[in-house]
């Protein structure tokens, strides 16, 4: 990178600061696939979001949102998982002081934790794109949906699902499986999560809801 490019954007990052849409998109994604990265020990940190690229379109939704802070558009790369070849799509911001704030809460033991500030954060539109990156049907037989918390402690699973009550009332419990816990939506409150996510939920992504 020419130094004159480095002085432009350095300016350009000077005027940037996250939105109130983005800060709550931004929860939503750490609670999801999405992943904060500092390369200065922590003075400045970038988002990284990557999916599969079926879910190019959510992609695109999530680009446009940070589209202020990213020098370049989504790309495909070449991934191999469980022996299979697959494509991925990806991108990162710039790296900005405006990600350091959530990276202190929600990595503060350098890895993904939840604090306990996460209630004050999150929000419906939050609510929506964590279940969007994380969130599946129990099957097609059942109204209860599944978000995938595995990566947590169970402790902080049950603080996920207290979060749910006191603030969204909706009712959900502890399900175990081999590789950790999930947050298991109750039938009872399909309703409710609908009322409160159902406004956020994008097109590609209506199929994990409706």
């Amino acid at each position: 990178m020419n130094i004159m490019y480095s002085k432009k954007i350095e300016a350009w990052k000077i005027t940037l600061n996250l939105n109130k849409i983005q800060r709550e998109i931004l929860v939503g994604l750490i609670l999801g696939d999405g992943h904060l990265e500092t390369q200065n020990n922590g003075k400045t940190y970038r988002l990284k979001i990557e999916q599969s690229l079926n879910k190019a379109e959510y992609m695109k939704w999530l680009y446009e949102n940070f589209e202020n802070f990213v020098l370049n558009k989504p790309k495909i790369k070449d991934k191999i998982r469980n022996k299979v070849a697959t494509k991925n799509i990806w991108f990162s911001t710039l790296s900005h002081g405006s990600f350091r704030f959530y990276a202190q809460q929600f990595y503060a033991k350098g890895e993904k934790v939840i604090p306990k500030i996460t209630e004050k954060l999150l929000t419906p539109l939050g609510l929506a794109v964590w279940f969007m990156d994380d969130g599946s049907k129990k099957s097609k037989f059942h109204k209860a949906k599944i978000i995938n918390t595995q990566c947590f402690s169970k402790k902080e699973v049950l603080f996920l699902i207290k979060i749910l009550k006191n603030k969204f009332e909706i009712n959900a419990k502890l399900r175990y499986q081999k590789d950790g816990y999930q947050i298991y939506i109750l039938s009872e409150s399909m309703d409710k999560f609908k009322e409160v996510v159902g406004p956020y939920i994008i097109d590609c992504m209506r199929y994990k809801l409706d």
